[in-house]
């Protein structure tokens, strides 16, 4: 079984795991209090989903 002869470079490293990162999450804004949330979950900051409320305001904050 082959085995590496020299090692990598940090840069040859680097340059292979630039497409790694993940993507950042889209962001649509609460039509009740303005904050940016993410689709689908309910509000953190409000605490509301569709128009109801969800989460109790002392546990959303």
């Amino acid at each position: 079984m082959p085995n590496p002869k020299r090692r990598h470079s940090k840069a040859r490293r680097d340059r292979r795991r630039t497409h790694d990162a993940l993507p950042t999450p889209p962001a649509s804004l609460c039509p009740e209090c303005g904050e940016p949330k993410i689709p689908h979950r309910a509000c953190r900051h409000c605490g509301t989903y569709r128009g109801r409320q969800v989460i109790d305001k002392d546990e959303a904050v």
